[in-house]
């Protein structure tokens, strides 16, 4: 039984994972991680080992360490981008500035036999990856998601003050939902060219896979076929977890 951890800019991800099964698992927001972690994990039964994958500072990664080594005893195998892992080969010269929730996507789409494919993660940031079907990472994208540009905008504006939270219109006569309405469909317009740049450096039609907290909202803008996927990092970082536990037990 293995411990699973993400932790993204929004939220700490976790499951509780068993040769590919999960047996639990659930998601906290940074304000409240220091108080609900234990109620969440006091039924647990208690995992063998635990790893982490993690977008955010030293001081959040040190405060799960803690809580990890408190309740069950563990110390926390952190994965650091590598150059190379679970079959996908990274594009970066530098392979450890390729966020590891973008490297874990991929290892999970790789394992899955999804083919060529186009990585989509929409949270915070709006990240796009290219990857072809034998594991070549061509490089990729990052934007604000569409959340953040709207707080972009009220942080470098004056006048821009909305007055409602603003719905999702082809053209709006307010500024609640021409902020809402804008950030979403730029979000939308960046992922539909990505996905028609991208097309002819892959051998097959690619498959266009969304993952992250604001995915099914993006969803019904784009004028493509996309799949939904759920946990992508967490399903990448038991894949990994599984090479570390093979690697020890023929050793």
């Amino acid at each position: 039984m293995r411990l699973l951890l993400d932790l993204g800019n929004t939220r700490l991800k976790w499951a509780l994972e068993d040769g590919g099964r999960w047996h639990a698992h659930g998601a906290v927001a940074w304000d409240e991680a220091p108080t609900l972690l234990g109620s969440f994990w006091d039924s647990l039964p208690a995992p063998a080992a635990a790893f982490g994958a993690s977008v955010v500072d030293e001081a959040r990664e040190r405060l799960v360490a803690a809580q990890v080594r408190d309740r069950f005893g563990l110390r926390i195998d952190w994965l650091r981008t590598p150059a190379a892992a679970c079959g996908v080969r990274n594009a970066y010269p530098e392979p450890q500035r390729l966020g590891v929730d973008r490297f874990l996507a991929m290892v999970a789409a790789h394992a899955a036999r999804a083919g060529d494919c186009l990585l989509i993660g929409v949270g915070t940031a709006l990240t796009l990856d290219a990857l072809t079907a034998d594991g070549q990472h061509l490089g990729g994208l990052i934007a604000p998601g569409p959340r953040l540009m709207q707080q972009s905008l009220f942080g470098a504006t004056a006048q821009v003050r909305p007055r409602s939270a603003g719905v999702l219109v082809d053209v709006a006569d307010n500024t609640s939902d021409a902020v809402v309405s804008g950030c979403w469909q730029a979000a939308a317009a960046l992922v539909e060219r990505f996905v028609a740049r991208m097309q002819p450096r892959l051998c097959t039609a690619p498959a266009v896979r969304l993952d992250g907290g604001d995915a099914a909202a993006l969803a019904p803008l784009l004028g493509l076929s996309a799949n939904m996927v759920e946990h992508g990092v967490l399903h990448g970082l038991a894949v990994w977890a599984q090479t570390q536990s093979d690697a020890v037990a023929r050793h």
